[in-house]
C-alpha cells in the first residue's frame, strides 16, 4: 500500500531552480549505512537501461560526510562527489542513516534544506526518513519508515505524522518508504511518476520484482511497542489491556484507567508508540486471533469471543483488512506450512495456556515491569512461519 498525497498541490507543483535538472538524481551516503538499502537507488537510477525502454537518469553519488564511508560487512566506499553535487539534482535520495538516535551532520542537513527550498524532490528510504525529519522536511507531513523504527520516529519528531502501515508515502516533493524492498517500491513509483507505467513496468521486469505491490507493512509487523514504554505510567495500562483482550472494552476504558481524558490519552499514547490507541488495540486483538488460529482448534466464532471482538463479523472484517485473508483461510495456510509434530505441540500449549476466561495467549501475565516481554508478539510461534502463512494467501507479496 502506498499513500499518494493529494493535499499538497503546491508542493507537487513547485519548480526547480535554474541550476537543477529533473533527470539528475543525487544519492546521499553516510558511514555506517547498510549496503543493501544504499545500493537500491544506485541500481534503479544509475544503470543505463534505455534498451529496455527505461528513460535514463543521471546519477550523482555524494558523501554526506568525509570519505571513505564504512558500511556493513567492513566495506569502505569512496563517493565520487561531495555535498556540492546535491546543488545540481532534481531528486535527492537518502537511502539510509546509521543510527535512529544520533543526529546527522549539520552540513548535510543544510544541503537538504537548500535543495528542498530550490524545488528538488527529497526522498528518504527506510531510516533515511530520520535524516529528512532532522532537517525539518517532514514537519506537519505524513511519512513512513520501517515498522520497527516508526515508534521512535514518532516520539523523536512529534510533528511528523508517522504511519507505520504504509510501504511508502508520496507527499509531493517529499517521499519516504519502509524498509529494504519497500525502497524498491518507492523508486519504481518515482519512475512511474516521471515516465509512466510502461517505463516502470519495464524496469520492474529487469529487476525481477512486481511493478506495483498492494497492501502495506501490516502483515510484517512485530506488534511490540518500544522498550522505553516500560518506564512510562502508561505501561500499566498497556499490560492490563494485553491481559484482558478477551474482554470487550474500548479506548475510553483505557483512558479512564490512565486517569486521562480521551484526547490526552490519545495524544500521549501516540507520542510513545507512533500509533493511535484504537488502531493499536485492534491490531493486538487481530494478533491474538492469529495466535489462536495457529495454536488451537477453536472455531472462528470462539476465537472472536476470546479476542474481545463483539462478533465474528467484526473479527473477519479487521482480520481481512490487516492480513488480506479470512481467518479460516489464514489458519489453513498456516497449518499447511507447519510440520505435523509442531502443530500438535502448538495445540497442546495453546489449550494449557488458554483458561476458560483467559485470553488464550502465552506470556501475557507477569509484573508491569516486564512490559517489553509482555508485548512480545510471538507467543512461542515463529514469526517466519506466521509470515509464510500470510504470504501464501491470494494477493500476497514479498517482504517489505
Amino acid at each position: 500500500m502506498s499513500h499518494d498525497s493529494t493535499a499538497a498541490p503546491e508542493a507537487a507543483a513547485r519548480k526547480l531552480s535554474g541550476r537543477r535538472r529533473k533527470e539528475i538524481v543525487a544519492v546521499l551516503l553516510f558511514s555506517g549505512g547498510p549496503i543493501f538499502e544504499s545500493s537500491i537507488p544506485l541500481s534503479v537510477f544509475g544503470i543505463d537501461r534505455q534498451d529496455a525502454g527505461v528513460p535514463r537518469y543521471r546519477l550523482l553519488v555524494a558523501a554526506g560526510e568525509e570519505s571513505p564511508l564504512r558500511t556493513t560487512g567492513g566495506l569502505e566506499l569512496t563517493a565520487p562527489h561531495g555535498l556540492e553535487a546535491i546543488s545540481r539534482a532534481g531528486t535527492v535520495v537518502v537511502p539510509a542513516w546509521r543510527s535512529i538516535t544520533a543526529p546527522p551532520p549539520e552540513d548535510a542537513l543544510d544541503a537538504l534544506r537548500r535543495a528542498h527550498e530550490e524545488g528538488a524532490r527529497i526522498v528518504g528510504l527506510c531510516t533515511g526518513a530520520f535524516v529528512l525529519a532532522a532537517a525539518g522536511l517532514l514537519d506537519g507531513r505524513p511519512a513512513t519508515t520501517h515498522w520497527m523504527y516508526a515508534p521512535t520516529l514518532a516520539k523523536r519528531y512529534p510533528s511528523v505524522h508517522v504511519d507505520p502501515r504504509e510501504l511508502f508515502v508520496d507527499d509531493g516533493d517529499v517521499l519516504t518508504s519502509a524498509g529494504t524492498a519497500a525502497g524498491i517500491d518507492l523508486c519504481l513509483h518515482i519512475v512511474r511518476t516521471d515516465h509512466g507505467n510502461e517505463a516502470a513496468g519495464a524496469l520492474a521486469r529487469r529487476l525481477v520484482v512486481p511493478p506495483r505491490r498492494s497492501g502495506g507493512q501490516e502483515r510484517y509487523l512485530d506488534r511490540s511497542l518500544p522498550e522505553e514504554i516500560g518506564a512510562d505510567p502508561l505501561a500499566e495500562v498497556v499490560a492490563w489491556a494485553l491481559e484482558h483482550l478477551h474482554e470487550q472494552f474500548d479506548v475510553e476504558t483505557l483512558a479512564a484507567r490512565a486517569y486521562m481524558s480521551r484526547r490526552t490519552f490519545d495524544r500521549r499514547f501516540r507520542s510513545l508508540t507512533g500509533s493511535a490507541p484504537l488502531q493499536w488495540l485492534i491490531t493486538q486483538r487481530v494478533l491474538q486471533a492469529q495466535r489462536l488460529l495457529e495454536t488451537s482448534d477453536y472455531s472462528v466464532d470462539e476465537v472472536a469471543g476470546r479476542c474481545g471482538f463483539r462478533s465474528p463479523v467484526a473479527l473477519r472484517g479487521h482480520f481481512r483488512r490487516q492480513l488480506g485473508s479470512s481467518p479460516a483461510a489464514y489458519r489453513a495456510a498456516y497449518r499447511a506450512r507447519r510440520p505435523q509434530g509442531e502443530r500438535s505441540l502448538d495445540g497442546e500449549a495453546a489449550m494449557s495456556q488458554a483458561g476458560p476466561g483467559g485470553p488464550g495467549a502465552a506470556g501475557l501475565t507477569g509484573p508491569v515491569g516486564a512490559v517489553p516481554a509482555l508485548l512480545h508478539p510471538e507467543g512461542g510461534v515463529p514469526m517466519q512461519a506466521r509470515r509464510a502463512a500470510a504470504m501464501s494467501l491470494p494477493g500476497s507479496r514479498t517482504g517489505a
